[in-house]
């Protein structure tokens, strides 16, 4: 069979799941859920084996036994994002509302009403969607930019998903850092995942102790645009999600390219600071960290 045929078949059985998860009474569907985490925790396939190898670098020190509680913590982590964003569509405004906290929250709404547009750097940790979901629905324009996704039915998908929601979503290419910075001039809110880069172009920062690569993105936005920057972290909590606002200053003396750089590891070191909270809400199950038997690839 083809692959692209595999591809299609795939993409469908995604489309069939979405619609049986929103069907399904909400008790059932977050334990099905769960148990699938408790699978994947048994099981540890790659993806999760690469999970549990970047929570025991932001943890230190830690038994086996205390690992895999960990682990399966980070799993039924991730397994909630996704039964979010499968059920999220049902949501009512008002639930949404009534679910999320924030902590510095004027760092943002202050830039939205001054008409400066801000740009919010965060992490791959809770739920994003929601958070954006959120501020949407306080009539803030939201934009972001998204990997295209294979097949191209599964990615139109997402497309659809986060429109609904109210963003506007850029396909990531060469042109969309222009696009970015017109929206910013217009008093948009800008939302970049920004914790992992591992071209030749991301920036290395120090990550709990170890080089790592991050996207250069939001502070050269910053810098070209006069838009201030803040990091977010999303945790979850037990009706929804709670936001941590951080500031990022543009430093006053520098090069352009130093100035990117110290701003860069400033974000990573407010991102440490969540994730070091709440571990088991940063979900990387992919490799971050550039030392030991790392190869560079030019787009990895």
């Amino acid at each position: 069979m083809s692959a692209m045929f595999l591809e299609k078949v795939g993409a469908k059985a995604y489309f069939i799941a979405w619609a049986i998860v929103r069907w399904l009474p909400e008790r059932f569907a977050y334990s099905f859920f769960y148990f699938g985490a408790r699978i994947l925790a048994r099981r540890k396939p790659k993806s999760v084996r690469r999970l549990g190898s970047n929570l025991a670098r932001v943890v230190g020190f830690k038994t086996e036994s205390e690992m895999d509680i960990l682990l399966l913590k980070a799993l039924n982590s991730y397994m909630r994002y996704w039964c979010d964003t499968f059920r999220f569509p049902d949501w009512s405004k008002e639930r949404i509302r009534k679910t999320v906290t924030v902590r510095n929250e004027h760092l943002l709404m202050d830039a939205i009403k001054a008409g400066t547009g801000v740009i919010v750097s965060l992490p791959h940790a809770g739920n994003w969607d929601h958070a954006g979901a959120y501020f949407c629905g306080k009539g803030v324009p939201l934009v972001t930019v998204a990997e295209r996704l294979k097949p191209e039915a599964l990615f139109l998908k997402f497309l659809e998903y986060r429109q609904s929601i109210g963003m506007e979503v850029l396909a990531l290419d060469g042109r969309s850092l222009a696009t970015l910075a017109q929206r910013l001039r217009s008093g948009a809110l800008v939302a970049l995942v920004a914790d992992r880069d591992l071209s030749r172009n991301g920036i290395t920062v120090d990550f709990f102790g170890a080089p790592a690569r991050m996207p250069a993105g939001p502070a050269l936005l910053a810098i070209n645009t006069g838009a201030p920057l803040i990091t977010a972290f999303v945790s979850y909590t037990d009706s929804g999600i709670h936001i941590d606002f951080n500031p990022i200053a543009v430093p006053s003396v520098g090069s352009k390219d130093e100035k990117i750089a110290a701003m860069v590891q400033e974000c990573a070191n407010n991102f440490a600071q969540g994730i070091t909270r709440a571990p088991q809400d940063w979900h990387m199950l992919q490799r971050i960290w550039v030392d030991a038997d790392f190869v560079e690839r030019e787009n990895a």
